[in-house]
């Protein structure tokens, strides 16, 4: 466990580490790819919260662990969003910012982080956002 001083962080600080940690073992990557497996991470977060409306982004990150919440709302410009993206627009931007090598192809990375992230997500906020995708990208989220 992290140890901040303050309670609440070393939960998140944990939770974190165990999201970046089943990124990392899906992949087969050893934990000295930490900076890819946190690269993924916030490349697949602001490629889905950019698709989002600013209030189910909002709603979204509400429930993502603290540290990750901020790595989400970093650089995040709600005057531009939602931007429209089909399956295809999402998975080349996220395949367009992750500029390492990686086993499976785009779609399986993004299923990947997304699966990772997934258990802090209730299944309601987690079916809002899928039906407020176009069905095609819809189907990349696990």
């Amino acid at each position: 466990m992290a140890e901040t001083g303050y309670a609440p962080f070393n939960r998140t600080v944990d939770k974190t580490n165990r999201v970046l940690r089943e990124i990392e073992e899906a992949h087969g990557w050893p934990a000295e790819r930490r900076k890819q497996s946190y690269t993924a991470l916030r490349v697949v977060l602001h490629a889905l919260r950019d698709r989002l409306t600013v209030e189910e982004s909002a709603h979204l990150a509400a429930q993502l662990p603290l540290l990750i919440r901020g790595v989400y709302f970093d650089g995040w410009r709600p005057s531009v969003v939602p931007v429209k993206a089909d399956r295809e627009e999402f998975l080349d931007r996220v395949r367009g910012e992750i500029a390492f090598d990686y086993q499976g192809g785009t779609e399986t990375l993004v299923k990947t982080v997304l699966q990772a992230l997934r258990r802090h997500i209730t299944d309601g906020e987690w079916e809002d956002v899928k039906s407020s995708m176009p069905k095609d990208l819809a189907s990349v989220l696990p």
